[in-house]
């Protein structure tokens, strides 16, 4: 997997740039130069403002290493930690939402996939009945992971879907339930206000079951992801964040604003297409690739 903005590339770009070192080194320019590279790849103006001020602290500006290395540790430092959610013996439950596009069926399959090699017994429902064509792609993402579907016909009420699954899921002794939701538009209260009832329902008929609610991000978004967390977390709380796209068109910086602002752990990253495609976030994998 490759970042397409090659942020270690150019970061030592700045080292070797006769312009800025040559017989006087220019501190304000260096860091101005880096100020530019952090927006340019999705950190933000806030966010980066915060990081320079940190970096300004503690580095020396004509090493290129230590500095590098300051960098990244000030990023990880701001990263909610990447833990993953405890599998137990009994049943869990995955509420898996975000907006059209942000490649929400595609990664409940890839998880399915990713938890049944596990060992684990995994069900999936098909509770996006509004998309057309949505609950034929979940079955064939399905099919592919070789994991049940609990589903309904489309334009019934996902809340329904949902009822249904839980029950399908208790009586079947089932390890993990994946419950793939309607592409919520984020400035839509009704379909944020629908997505609430349904984690009412598993409240209701599973309470002791352990729920994690994972938000899927398109990391080729730029800052509109720190707007989309914001709002799912508001409406429902967002345990976690699957990134997808994180491949050669995603920027790369906006996992670490996302993950810094909202305190929210990273937990999956999507880096292609296949079903194994579905990978455990790593802070420090992360920060190497966008460094390299």
């Amino acid at each position: 997997m490759k970042l397409n903005i090659r942020f270690g590339q150019k970061l030592r770009a700045l080292f070797e740039s006769p312009a800025l070192f040559g017989v006087k080194r220019d501190t304000e320019q260096l860091f101005g130069e880096i100020e530019e590279l952090l927006i340019g790849s999705d950190f933000g103006f806030e966010f980066t403002t915060e990081i320079l001020a940190a970096l300004r602290k503690g580095s020396s500006p004509s090493e290129k290493e230590p500095l590098t290395r300051r960098l990244k540790e000030i990023l990880k430092g701001r990263m909610a930690l990447a833990k993953q959610p405890p599998a137990g013996n009994g049943l869990s439950v995955y509420l898996v939402f975000g907006i059209n596009g942000s490649g929400k069926t595609t990664s409940v399959g890839k998880l399915a996939h990713k938890l049944k090699r596990t060992g684990r017994k995994v069900l999936v429902a098909a509770a996006d009945t509004y998309r057309d064509a949505a609950i034929d792609q979940l079955l064939i993402w399905a099919k592919r992971a070789e994991v049940p579907v609990v589903r309904q016909q489309q334009g019934s009420d996902p809340a329904a879907v949902v009822y249904d699954a839980c029950e399908s899921a208790a009586g079947r002794g089932v390890d993990d339930l994946l419950i793939d939701t309607a592409g919520r538009l984020h400035t839509k209260e009704a379909l944020m206000e629908e997505l609430a009832k349904i984690g009412r329902i598993l409240d209701k008929k599973l309470p002791d079951a352990p729920k994690v609610k994972l938000l899927t991000l398109d990391a080729t978004t730029g800052q509109n992801a720190l707007s989309q967390a914001r709002l799912f977390n508001e409406y429902i709380g967002v345990d976690g964040i699957i990134l997808t796209k994180l491949d050669s068109s995603s920027k790369g910086g906006i996992a670490c604003v996302v993950s810094g602002r909202m305190g929210i752990p990273i937990l999956y990253m999507g880096v292609g297409e296949k079903i194994e495609d579905l990978e455990d976030f790593d802070a420090d994998e992360y920060l190497d690739l966008l460094f390299s």
